[in-house]
């Protein structure tokens, strides 16, 4: 399945939706077609019967970032409209990123090769970074003369602290899949020739779970970093009631009961 651009594609597999960012010839550069792309695939996304999310790029790259071609475009025009920069930027890859973070099912960033400037953010607005040996992180945003942007400095510091943000933005710093996972920017590497089968395990796992409670905990935690603990054990027993009525939380008590492993239908 592709998209009206198509510089996306779409998979769906038992439970599993794929979405693979597809412009190499620009390192899947998010460009206004890519990203307009990109939230039709989510669009399709909300309404199958997907229970995880895996966003890849294609070709040994996550993704570029900003389209520097369209910057250099900018620039050789006689004026630059700022306000209607900041709208585009605001319609188009910030809107992208923003809905990732908040996109209700469990998302999984695959990045094998380079995820930089706003590719980067893109990837930490997953739920999860798995990374191949090859993968390369940075926020490099100032090499080409800009500040952050599309969430960066909502994401960034809540992953890695303040003045380790502070230090991967001021100095544009690409860092290699073993400093990202010191740095807590992925949660796992894998070896190149094991990397995709790795993630297929992985996300295999998170889509034979109970969704509807998933979906719960990963709304919980996002909101538990902005609430006090009051709000938290209140809004967690809410998610509890709903996940107390699912066919998932029945078959789980059965099976435990049982000795066995649990078969959870997402519903």
């Amino acid at each position: 399945m592709s998209m009206p651009n198509d510089l996306v594609t779409m998979r769906f597999d038992e439970g599993v939706a794929t979405v693979e960012l597809n412009d190499p010839a620009k390192y899947n550069a998010l460009s206004r077609d890519l990203v307009a792309d990109l939230q039709a695939g989510l669009d399709a996304v909300e309404k199958s019967d997907a229970r995880c999310v895996v966003v890849r790029g294609a070709n040994g790259a996550f993704s570029a970032g900003g389209d520097v071609q369209k910057m250099k475009e900018r620039h050789e025009r006689d004026t630059i409209d700022i306000s209607a920069e900041i709208r585009d930027l605001e319609r188009t890859t910030s809107a992208v990123i923003t809905r990732l973070a908040t996109f209700p099912l469990p998302v999984v960033a695959a990045i094998d090769g380079p995820a930089v400037g706003a590719g980067a953010t893109l990837a930490l607005a997953c739920d999860v970074q798995l990374a191949s040996e090859d993968a390369k992180i940075g926020f490099s945003f100032r090499n080409v003369g800009l500040a952050i942007d599309s969430a960066t400095s909502y994401l960034l510091p809540r992953v890695v602290g303040e003045n380790v943000a502070k230090e991967l933005v001021f100095t544009g710093e690409i860092v290699d899949a073993d400093r990202a996972l010191d740095l807590g920017l992925v949660n796992h590497v894998y070896k190149t020739d094991e990397f995709s089968d790795a993630v297929d395990e992985f996300v295999d796992t998170v889509a034979s779970g109970p969704t509807v409670a998933l979906v719960e905990d990963k709304k919980l935690i996002r909101e538990g970093l902005e609430k006090s603990i009051d709000h938290a054990v209140t809004d967690e027993a809410m998610a509890q009631g709903i996940a107390l009525t699912t066919a998932d939380h029945e078959e789980g008590v059965e099976a435990f009961l049982e000795g066995r492993d649990p078969s959870f239908s997402g519903k």
